[in-house]
């Protein structure tokens, strides 16, 4: 028998450049608390033509925070509090390849991860974990932006690798032609953990990378100016905001369940026998992982 629609409530990550969505109704700022520390920001509750909506800006309002300082569990884990089940990531990016000009935009589908000093898990001692991460896009969520961006006429590319680095220094030269030859076709700073944590928070997530450069790879492009990327990032942001405007009245109904399983990928992978369990990091775990703990108890 076929699902019927449920609503949903749709969380916004702005990235570099994009700290505000025009067109919200109702705002409302909120502090919203997590077990994991605090968030980049208070959490923007909205509607968007009718479709509730929660917006956080991953670097805080005014940019303060840099790629490895900001808190990625808190961020995931008070979206999850405040009911998020579908949510889109917008990045600011780097290209890898000549086609994906300054000002495209990339719904990406795979992710490698080059990260060294960031909280990847939510799990640990006392209570292990291992989710997928096959497939860590929600086809759902990146098929609704594609079809948004070409609505408003952006110059959009579905599919591609997004490389993350810790940053905060751009890549070197050598770096930068190691990942190409990978087959990665962005790069960016902020991706990872933050895909691996909406897996593990059982989140429908799928990420739009904004390119404003092409790395250093480039032979107009050997060295990446902040200042040349900020006059991108500044109209890759109106147009994410045309995205997110026709991007999230789709997502207003879904399947009960996910189709792609993303909302039910800790049914097989919780390891800890229910009496080897940590009750402090459990008692961090409820909104996350409560579903299947009070479903192993």
């Amino acid at each position: 028998m076929k699902a019927q629609p449920n609503k949903r409530l749709v969380g916004v990550i702005g990235g570099s450049g994009l700290y505000e969505i025009p067109g919200l109704t109702k705002m409302r700022w909120e502090k919203v608390a997590s077990p994991f520390g605090d968030p980049s920001d208070e959490l923007l509750f909205a509607e968007l033509d009718g479709q509730a909506v929660v917006f956080l800006p991953r670097h805080g309002r005014g940019h303060k925070l840099s790629p490895a300082g900001i808190n990625y569990r808190a961020n995931i884990d008070a979206l999850k509090r405040a009911g998020v089940t579908d949510l889109l990531s917008l990045s600011a990016v780097g290209s890898f390849r000549e086609e994906l000009s300054p000002g495209t935009f990339v719904v990406v589908d795979q992710f490698i991860d080059r990260t060294i000093a960031r909280q990847k898990s939510f799990f640990g001692n006392g209570m292990v974990a291992h989710v997928s991460m096959a497939h860590p896009v929600c086809a759902r969520l990146g098929d609704a932006a594609y079809k948004a961006a070409q609505q408003v006429g952006l110059k959009v590319v579905r599919g591609g690798t997004y490389l993350a680095m810790e940053g905060p220094q751009f890549s070197s030269l050598a770096e930068s032609e190691l990942y190409r030859s990978w087959g990665c076709h962005v790069i960016g700073m902020t991706n990872m953990p933050e895909a691996k944590l909406a897996r593990e928070a059982e989140i429908c997530y799928a990420t739009v990378a904004m390119v404003t450069d092409y790395d250093c790879w480039h032979p107009d492009h050997d060295h990446v100016q902040v200042a040349d990327i900020i006059r991108v990032l500044t109209q890759n942001a109106r147009n994410a905001c045309d995205l997110v405007r026709e991007a999230v009245p789709k997502l207003k109904d879904r399947p009960a369940t996910c189709p792609h399983g993303c909302d039910r990928v800790l049914d097989t992978a919780l390891i800890t026998a229910p009496a080897a369990r940590d009750p402090a990091l459990l008692k961090m775990l409820d909104a996350v992982a409560g579903r299947v703990l009070q479903e192993t108890k």
